[in-house]
């Protein structure tokens, strides 16, 4: 009996320390910003608008970024749909979901923001 309730234990404490281990951050996330690219974030540099400057840009190999505030999220997606809905939403606010690790987003999904 005594053996049992150690084995309970030893087992409890390693569930805690498994959840403990596994970020706050883990599974999907719904992140709202504006679509601009990894190299120009939040200043764009080139004339004309933000939209022309960020798909200049991803054409030269940047990478669709989200800005937040002071936080500029690097996005990371091959999905066809979603590339093309960030194309279409450039310089614009969206609605990014996907898994957020450091300052990338692995896309799943984008829709329009507000």
């Amino acid at each position: 009996m005594k053996m049992n309730k150690i084995a309970i234990s030893v087992l409890v404490i390693e569930i805690l320390v498994g959840l403990a281990a596994t970020p706050a951050w883990a599974g999907d996330t719904t992140i709202n910003g504006r679509v601009s690219d990894a190299m120009c974030g939040a200043k764009h540099q080139m004339a004309g608008n933000d939209a022309s400057c960020t798909r200049t840009c991803v054409k030269g190999g940047s990478k669709y970024a989200l800005v937040v505030g002071d936080k500029i999220y690097t996005l990371e997606t091959s999905d066809k749909a979603a590339l093309d809905k960030l194309n279409e939403l450039a310089g614009a606010p969206a609605k990014v979901t996907g898994e957020v690790k450091g300052d990338t987003i692995n896309v799943k999904t984008v829709a329009a923001g507000s």
